[in-house]
């Protein structure tokens, strides 16, 4: 068993029933993937698209490709259609964008909205406060080939232990109030946080999809 396939079995040996192990690939080579495809991994995520795209054509037809990077409004084309669930939706303008898209190429793109919890002003993401009012006002009723399946976020980058609870909890609660503000929402209950240091305390909160990179493909690769 190599390297890889090892590292990839001790974590999916610590995820409970229902919880989705998205394989964060960026920055390795598609040697690497094979080698995690190879050991039964099939989904996978990638934050750029000059990555995203030739590591779709290079990989077997049945990987599931998540985009968790920021997409930028002028590259949405190259992954609408390419990626199975694009995680990293930041705002109502790229969200439209993605919709209009997806209704011109006659598919459902799948979406998770980014929240920011985390005490940092380098993350991206919608504030709980504008996500919540989004659903409140029924604006996602307007998509016409957008399926929004629920919500992603990150913790803070901190060693505090109690920061990062707070900020899965929030991240939770977050999603309770959406369904609670938009009792006809159907289908939104993916909830992806929690990396390769974090994970089991997402898991702890209720995470369904946990992204882990480094405790399976090691250092990355620049």
């Amino acid at each position: 068993m190599s390297g890889i396939a090892s590292r990839l079995e001790a974590v999916r040996s610590t995820l409970p029933e229902g919880v989705e192990l998205v394989a964060v690939s960026k920055f390795h080579p598609v040697e690497a993937l094979r080698e995690a495809y190879d050991a039964g991994q099939r989904t996978f995520a990638e934050s750029r698209v000059q990555e995203l795209v030739p590591k779709t054509e290079a990989m077997p037809p049945d990987v599931r490709w998540h985009f968790i990077g920021h997409l930028q409004r002028n590259k949405a084309k190259l992954v609408v259609g390419r990626a199975d669930l694009i995680e990293s939706v930041d705002s109502e303008a790229l969200l439209e964008l993605i919709d209009r898209l997806a209704a011109e190429r006659g598919i459902v793109q799948r979406v998770l909205l980014e929240a920011h919890v985390a005490a940092e002003e380098a993350k991206s993401g919608f504030e709980p406060g504008a996500l919540l009012d989004y659903f409140r006002r029924g604006a996602y009723r307007n998509l016409r080939a957008t399926h929004i399946c629920g919500i992603m976020g990150m913790a803070t980058n901190t060693d505090d232990a109690a920061r990062i609870d707070a900020d899965f909890a929030a991240l939770a609660t977050l999603l309770h109030d959406i369904h609670m503000a938009a009792p006809d929402l159907r289908g939104c209950d993916v909830l992806s946080m929690g990396m390769s240091d974090d994970y089991p305390a997402a898991i702890a909160h209720g995470a369904t999809h946990v992204r882990v990179g480094t405790a399976i493909f090691g250092p990355r690769e620049y």
